[in-house]
């Protein structure tokens, strides 16, 4: 047999085809009903039931990682990204009152290391099983020449699914409505620019130093905390309450991301004291001397997910996400907006 030349440039179809092989088993654990194709084909086939809904609507989104994935390399620990990847994907399309139905991933490196495609891949089926949807498919790329080496990427895509009448868009929400968070895991996956100059830049940090202030944890496993998916806890009050609307907290904080559901006569009014901020965001507002409404618009600041309800049933939905194992609080209240206003005031 002659020269693999494809191989000699730098990509290896047999260790991709292998790698395809060791992941079957763990794809096909986050496998539904409605899973019509197994892992390796040209494309994957999900057929929804649709007679629980009068106007079937799909809602889409894709997401990464960003530079979190730089950790991730630097300390070899590969398993908790792919969870990151499925929860920016997922918690979006929850905002829109949809459930995920399926995901697919894209996996490009420089040189495809199996053990890390598998622990990445592990990470990304975790993912799917939180959100309770499957992983149907995936591509994964290796370029040499494009990434330095050990390098690698992530994209996701998610897909779900919300009857017409029930798309939650923001257009219910009101003056009197109040604001509840639901508390993060930590950074989630926004912010990692900042924060790896703070740590490794200007503080001269590795992966695995430790810090007083943070617990004595190796950074590596501190700035990994998988960002939490907030699906089957918000899929429960739905099943028994209205919300007026939600927002996922990602890049842009609080402060970016509440305007993009609030109608134009109402605003936002934040209790910054209302919540305690967690560890890592105090550390490094103190350590960088950030700016606290950057730090509102840089990071989700210990809330990662927003839910704006009618007063009434505040006391019972908070009830219920405390029992569901979740950190909720009354953050703040929707209040009228003047036209010279912005819509979101921290008080």
């Amino acid at each position: 047999m002659g020269k693999d030349l494809y191989a000699e440039a730098g990509v290896d179809i047999d260790k991709a085809n292998r790698l395809v092989e060791k992941i079957k088993p763990i794809v096909a654990s986050t496998f539904k009903k409605g899973v019509l194709t197994e892992i390796g084909g040209f494309a994957g086939m999900f057929a929804m039931d649709i007679e629980e809904f009068e106007q079937p609507v799909l809602v889409s989104s894709t997401d990464g990682v960003g530079t979190k994935l730089k950790i991730a390399i630097d300390s070899g620990i590969h398993d908790t990204v792919g969870i990151d990847l499925v929860a920016m994907c997922v918690n979006d399309i929850l905002v829109c009152g949809a459930r995920p139905l399926f995901f697919l991933d894209y996996f490009s490196t420089g040189k495809l290391e199996p053990e890390v495609g598998e622990a990445v891949i592990k990470g990304i089926a975790e993912g799917c099983k939180q959100a309770n949807c499957s992983l149907i498919g995936g591509e994964t790329a290796e370029m040499p020449g494009l990434y330095k080496e050990g390098d690698y990427d992530l994209a996701g895509f998610s897909v779900g699914v919300v009857d017409r009448k029930k798309i939650i868009d923001g257009s219910d929400i009101g003056v009197g409505n109040i604001i509840v968070g639901l508390a993060s895991s930590g950074l989630h996956s926004n912010g990692f620019s900042l924060v790896r100059k703070i740590f490794f830049e200007d503080m001269g940090l590795g992966v695995q130093d430790t810090v007083e202030d943070l617990g004595n944890q190796p950074l590596a496993e501190i700035l990994l905390t998988p960002t939490k998916i907030y699906v089957n806890t918000i899929f429960r009050i739905l099943k028994e309450y209205k919300i007026n609307g939600m927002v996922h907290i990602t890049g842009g904080g609080l402060l970016e991301n509440l305007p993009r559901i609030l109608p134009q006569s109402c605003k936002a009014v934040i209790e910054k004291s209302s919540w305690e901020m967690h560890p890592i965001f105090k550390f490094l507002q103190k350590k960088a001397d950030i700016p606290e409404m950057e730090m509102f618009r840089t990071f989700n600041c210990g809330i990662g997910m927003v839910l704006i309800l009618p007063e009434n049933i505040v006391k019972d939905v908070l009830f219920q996400i405390q029992a569901l194992g979740e950190e909720a609080r009354i953050i703040g209240k929707i209040e009228p907006r003047d036209p010279e206003e912005g819509p979101v005031t921290f008080v």
